[in-house]
């Protein structure tokens, strides 16, 4: 049998047991007063809890409650005691445990804070920013009141302080997910996703925890220059795999091939030489883009645009969003190109230059344009004829076109030939006029006196100008009885002079003159004319050819240093 000491001993030592501040203990509700809950823990006295402890738990009177004891006495000889607390610490005790054995805990968003979340897991939490989602949210308000699951990364036991993460619970579901999509998904499935980021080169797409690119060339068959044309982040999508490698864990997928290659029948749909309709969708310096149908585009060509202008720039002509229409020249199905035409809408011109421009015929034009060897004059707008150097004087050797044009001038000139293969016009100045050479042995024979204004200066002598604009060559050595060293120190541009004519040759169109033969007899001319035929190249005393050849070589319009 037990004595009283030793029972006294055992109540004592079970008081201070049970009693001790710091632990929680059972007790029961005896009183709710306006501001706090009266509660027997089996003490001495009652313990008191301030009522705004149980606004979210109602209490009445004889509910058994934990609660934990903070003071055994306070200065009026009541037992301090707190229901949160209690609350707080059992809490507390689960989440080291969860925290130990790694395993997850549930808990409510409560608030957004600085850097993150706050969240009540029986205690309040912390849920940085970066560990809400895989990519960090913009809005992170749209989590408040929302219940997840969360790991716990990091607890201190002194500050009471918790860390959550909800990122690596994600990750580690889109692991297994990826895991058993690249087991069971083959090429050529087709699998939903939705666009999770959008760039330059593509976009990629969700496909419940694995990530696939849909190239920018594989969303459509027509010409797109960012995804952002066709896609949007979010957008839900229906995709064929095109390609999956398992090592490096990579999905190619296509979006235009779920849908038909327009591009199959297309030699049915718009045969070469039909009209099509379409927009512009490009322009580039060699010609047009034009949209016919979705996934489809030709290609006018700047050379295809018009019969007859001078087309340097596709802007000049069209522009882009403008709706065309266009004959098909050709496609190729391998290369996926159809050529268009513009200008194939209209009657060629140079299919009927003929009766517009016959051969013979006089027109009139403006000069457009010179070269060094002839000049381009516009007979209608993008028709030009060219009249080369050769063909603007029957009299005159014509070293450039702007001896006789200017640009701008309006003139008139004959048809001579017409290039239709290569469109071309030839026409002439001096064909307008009789050809004075025609019957020169008319006008001027062997021994004829003639005057005439000397017009240019060689080295070699001089051309003097007679009637029809003629020119004949006195040489250097018919100047005069006395020897000539320099021709310009006997004669000047302008100069009047009286000659004799030694020398006609029609077919080479060129006539010689004698100043110094002026005054001879018919037969000292004779013998003078046949002296001068039988001088041979290489001489001191050039020939006659031989000086005109010269003339042409050393003389040049306007180049004062050369008179």
């Amino acid at each position: 049998m037990v004595s009283s000491n030793e029972h006294f001993k055992e109540l004592v030592a079970r008081s201070f047991k049970e009693f001790r501040e710091g632990s929680i203990i059972k007790g029961s509700v005896l009183e709710v007063r306006p501001n706090e809950v009266l509660v027997d823990i089996g003490y001495k006295s009652e313990g008191v809890i301030p009522l705004s402890e149980f606004e979210d738990s109602p209490v009445e009177v004889g509910d058994e409650i934990e609660v934990l004891l903070e003071r055994l006495e306070n200065d009026e000889g009541m037992v301090i005691l707190s229901k949160e607390k209690a609350a707080h610490k059992q809490n507390w005790d689960k989440i080291v445990n969860v925290f130990k054995g790694d395993a997850l805990i549930k808990g409510k968003v409560k608030a957004v804070v600085k850097g993150g979340l706050t969240v009540n897991i029986g205690v309040e939490a912390f849920l940085p920013g970066s560990q809400v989602d895989i990519v960090q949210p913009k809005d992170l308000s749209q989590y408040v009141g929302n219940v997840y699951d969360f790991k716990i990364v990091k607890i201190n036991d002194d500050r009471k302080n918790v860390v959550l993460s909800r990122r690596e619970l994600i990750e580690q579901e889109r692991s297994e997910k990826r895991a058993r999509f690249l087991e069971t998904t083959e090429a050529g499935d087709k699998v939903r996703g939705y666009v999770k980021n959008l760039t330059d080169f593509g976009a990629f797409v969700d496909l419940d925890g694995m990530d696939g690119l849909l190239h920018i060339t594989d969303i459509s068959w027509g010409r797109i220059t960012h995804p952002s044309e066709m896609l949007k982040v979010g957008q839900e999508l229906e995709v064929l795999v095109l390609d999956i490698n398992r090592e490096k864990e990579r999905v190619s997928l296509g979006l235009k091939q779920i849908q038909g290659n327009p591009w199959a029948d297309i030699e049915m749909r718009f045969p070469v030489n039909s009209r099509v309709k379409g927009k512009v969708v490009n322009l580039v310096p060699y010609g047009a883009f034009i949209q016919i149908e979705d996934g489809v585009e030709g290609l006018i060509h700047v050379s295809e645009m018009s019969w007859t202008k001078r087309i340097t720039r596709p802007a000049d002509v069209l522009t882009v969003g403008q709706e065309v229409e266009a004959v098909v020249l050709g496609i190729n199905i391998d290369e996926q190109k159809i050529s268009l035409g513009l200008r194939q809408l209209e009657e060629n011109p140079w299919d009927v230059i003929e009766s517009r421009f016959a051969v013979g015929s006089t027109v009139k034009g403006k000069v457009r344009n010179m070269t060094a060897y002839g000049a381009f004059v516009e007979l209608e707008d993008g028709i030009d004829g060219m009249i080369h150097v050769s063909d603007m004087s029957w009299t005159r050797k014509i070293n450039h076109p702007s001896e006789m044009l200017k640009k701008g001038d309006e003139i008139e000139a004959q048809v001579i030939d017409i290039d239709k293969a290569n469109q071309r016009i030839s026409l002439g100045l001096k064909q307008l006029e009789e050809d004075p050479w025609k019957d020169i042995e008319t006008k001027y024979k062997i021994g004829d006196l003639v005057k005439g204004k000397v017009s240019k200066l060689a080295s070699f002598g001089a051309f003097v100008q007679l009637e029809d604009e003629i020119d004949g060559l006195v040489h250097i050595s018919q100047i005069s009885e006395d020897h000539v060293a320099k021709v310009k120190d006997v004669i000047k541009i302008g100069q009047e002079v009286e000659a004799r004519v030694i020398k006609v040759d029609k077919v080479e169109r060129r006539i010689g003159l004698s100043i110094k033969a002026a005054h001879y007899t018919e037969e000292e001319v004779k013998r003078e004319s046949e002296a001068f035929d039988s001088l041979r190249p290489g001489e001191d005393m050039v020939g006659l050819e031989q000086a005109f050849q010269a003339a042409s070589e050393e003389y040049r319009p306007g180049d004062s240093k050369k008179k």
